[in-house]
């Protein structure tokens, strides 16, 4: 039997704009049309029903933005990092670009699998009626320091479908900030959270910023705010946190 060839990669793109809208199965679908129609050579699977081998890393929530969006393939072929690139980003459409397109050695895991973390960074919407607290810079830092920095726990309720549980996610959450107001952030002050992501411990920023709120006593409407993922990591074997990108290389 003739031996296939096959290459792994991994792809990195943006969420933005309108897109923000639309949900994780249609973007999959759409990856898997926008990979046909820029020509790359994509492994299927065998069988009655062959699928393109593809699969996505920590699926972003309807609403959020993202500049570090992961999703990796089987190929049997491919041009160059940056002609890839361009020939998927010539089908993308508007609030979707393609930043980054590299090689995996055969032994990497998914990116699914190997995922340990995520940053984001959340700001008040345009359109949103910004509490008095929420836009003194200094007053928040003192509050966060109360409601984070000093305590040895910090207990939220986590819901899920069936049920709901306290959490201690002190231990999830690997670094809790306000940013300074700048014009990006529309002249407010801004949060930071760099928690943990993954298949067997995983926490929403969403939720510990929540909680936060809860302890400042100002309403959380999750409506006014934006949630903006930075990027994705993993551990590499000598234990330093790493972008999914760096886990290969670029094709010449």
């Amino acid at each position: 039997m003739e031996e296939v060839f096959v290459l792994k990669v991994r792809i990195r793109f943006r969420k933005y704009g309108r897109m923000k809208f639309i949900g994780h199965l249609d973007i999959m679908r759409y990856f898997q049309k926008a990979i046909r129609m820029s020509g790359i050579d994509v492994c299927y699977s065998e069988g009655f029903r062959p699928h393109q081998m593809m699969s996505f890393a920590a699926p972003l929530g309807v609403g959020l933005t993202s500049d570090g969006e992961y999703l990796d393939l089987e190929v049997h072929t491919s041009r160059s990092s940056q002609a890839s690139i361009d020939a998927l980003n010539a089908v993308m459409p508007e609030g979707m670009e393609i930043t980054g397109y590299v090689q995996l050695a055969d032994h990497e895991k998914t990116a699914m699998s190997v995922v340990c973390a995520a940053d984001y960074e959340i700001w008040y919407q345009q359109e949103a009626k910004v509490p008095e607290k929420m836009q003194d810079f200094a007053e928040l830092n003192g509050l966060l320091q109360k409601f984070f920095r000093e305590p040895a726990q910090v207990l939220v309720t986590k819901k899920t479908k069936k049920s709901e549980k306290i959490i201690d996610v002190k231990p999830l959450v690997y670094d809790f900030r306000i940013l300074e107001p700048q014009e990006r952030f529309l002249f407010h002050p801004a949060f930071y959270l760099d928690v943990c992501t993954g298949s067997v411990d995983n926490v929403k920023p969403e939720l510990v910023l929540e909680a936060f709120f809860g302890f400042a006593q100002v309403e959380y409407d999750p409506y006014a705010l934006q949630v903006h993922r930075k990027d994705v990591y993993y551990m590499d074997a000598d234990g330093k946190r790493k972008t999914l990108l760096q886990a290969g290389v670029e094709i010449p």
